[in-house]
């Protein structure tokens, strides 16, 4: 099973290959528009993505192609919209065209988003109503029906993640999002965590170790193809990622104001029901964010606050959790004093471009 990994540099792609380092899920391609690759993965090239050949001969030969190039953003996408449009969308167009010309037969494993919904209290389902309130989402969702399109025209295989948020990382330095490392800053510096509001939106959040399980699981799964899952995890409100981190910390939780533009882009409740995708795949997440921030917090007892503490298996017993019966080899690298999530909007908007 060989994979090409496009837009290796990014946070998800760094720890998709970290994984696939202990677990051994199949050999890899990665590629990316850096001269480098930030991990030093073996067999890293450097390709133009806007060349079609290059993107040729970067998924030729290979059964499986993870497709993380993206620009992730909220107002952002207004400011510059035809940079997000042009690495959002049009370079998975330019991946489909070139997966026609070379007659692939690979799967395409796309990363979608919770902001393709409409909030809801209730748990979203993948056929619950969608809502598009920033160009980001409008343009992930595109990219999903364009994957139905080819797929139904000219029999590409694909299978959607969608992806609710993220958090932890295998890797150094980190290349994340950055909500609960936010909380984690503010609780070092001022001694609270300001929310917006009250936070009391909820949201599935999916430790990356369990998430990068589930991605190369459901690559290589036949039961998940040409299809749209959500990926699960465990359902906590702002509030309460922000209380875990603040117990954590002694910190105290502070409520302000919700800035009038992230109000008006503020999806509101997004938790996930994975039904679908936990019984494909007969797993469920092992880490919770209590037990993360315990190990984190254990780790950094030996460390000034924003070190890195680099731990076996056998030093923290579980650090990449359990996924679907599959341990987590030693030497994982755990970065220790920083959670990572997709933005929430819990007092900063945050961009990440993943080429």
């Amino acid at each position: 099973m060989r994979a090409a990994v496009i837009g290796a540099n990014g946070y998800l792609a760094r720890n998709l290959l970290k994984v696939n380092e202990e677990a051994n899920y199949g050999e890899t391609a990665p590629c990316g528009h850096q001269a480098e690759h930030m991990d030093h993965a073996p067999g890293y090239r450097q390709i133009d993505m806007t060349r079609q050949e290059q993107l040729e001969q970067a998924i030729d030969g290979c059964d499986l192609v993870y497709f993380f190039t993206g620009k992730t953003g909220t107002i952002q996408g207004f400011d510059t919209p035809e940079e997000f449009l042009d690495i959002n969308e049009r370079m998975l167009l330019r991946l489909l065209t070139a997966y026609r010309a070379v007659g692939s037969q690979a799967k395409i494993i796309f990363p979608s988003t919770r902001l393709v919904y409409r909030g809801s209290d209730a748990p979203l389902a993948e056929d619950a109503p969608k809502q598009f309130l920033t160009p980001y989402a409008a343009q992930k969702y595109a990219c999903e029906q364009y994957l139905e399109m080819y797929g139904r025209l000219y029999g590409v295989r694909y299978c959607v993640m969608r992806i609710c948020v993220p958090y932890g990382t295998l890797v150094r330095p980190v290349s994340s999002y950055g909500t609960v490392e936010f909380f984690l800053r503010q609780a070092r510096e001022n001694g609270q965590i300001r929310i917006y509001g009250d936070g009391s939106q909820r949201r599935t959040v999916t430790y990356i170790g369990d998430l990068c399980h589930a991605l190369w699981q459901a690559g290589q799964s036949a039961a998940c193809e040409n299809d749209v899952f959500n990926v699960g995890g465990e359902a906590l409100s702002i509030r309460e990622l922000a209380e875990k981190v603040a117990e954590a910390t002694g910190a105290r939780v502070v409520e302000s104001p919700w800035p009038e533009s992230v109000w008006k882009v503020e999806s509101g409740s997004t938790v996930f029901d994975s039904k679908k995708l936990d019984e494909k795949l007969c797993c469920r997440p092992a880490m919770t964010v209590s037990k993360w921030i315990s190990e984190m917090m254990n780790c950094a007892q030996t460390q000034s606050w924003g070190g890195i503490c680099t731990m076996k298996d056998t030093d923290m017993k579980r650090p990449g959790g359990v996924f679907c019966n599959h341990l987590y080899t030693p030497a994982a690298t755990v970065v220790c004093c920083a959670l990572f999530i997709l933005p929430v909007y819990a007092g900063a908007a945050h961009v990440k471009e993943e080429r």
